[in-house]
């Protein structure tokens, strides 16, 4: 069964980026490879169209059915406020709170990131699943691309 992993916008960036294209375009190989499914949301794409152009045209070199499109509900909004409220994360996150949030009402098998200050941190992680388990949701795996790079059997 394939992976499941909702990308966000540094994901698409960090392709490009010398500190983070490595990792990247490993977890690129693997969704060419058919290992993985990149779940993108319609904010991913909203906020693909103010990111350069190399960037933006990223996700077109790949075949639609390398993915999941899934979209902004007002579940998700609330849940994403529910992260503010509960202090997890500032208002001015907000995006990275409904990444969050659509990444777990869509139950995706994990979510990456290179956004380390609001995403993946360990005191976030805990943050956004203690309000998710407060909420009825499932807790959400964060992970950055290094977790989840492929290596070959010794």
């Amino acid at each position: 069964m394939k992976i499941r992993v909702y990308i966000d916008t540094s994901i698409v960036g960090g392709f490009f980026d010398e500190e983070f294209e490595a990792e990247t375009q490993s977890l690129f190989k693997q969704l060419e490879d058919g290992k993985i499914t990149f779940v993108v949301s319609d904010l991913l794409l909203r906020e693909l169209k103010s990111a350069p152009e190399n960037v933006c045209a990223l996700l077109e070199r790949y075949p639609a059915e390398c993915f999941e499109a899934v979209v902004t509900t007002q579940d998700a909004v609330e849940l994403a406020n529910a992260y503010i409220a509960e202090k997890v994360i500032g208002q001015t996150s907000f995006d990275d709170c409904l990444h969050i949030a659509i990444a777990t009402l869509n139950k995706v098998d994990i979510l990456a990131s290179w956004n380390f200050k609001h995403i993946v941190n360990i005191s976030r992680i805990r943050g956004y699943n203690s309000v998710n388990m407060k909420m009825g949701y499932a807790t959400l795996e964060i992970r950055n691309p290094k977790d989840l790079v492929e290596y070959e059997n010794d």
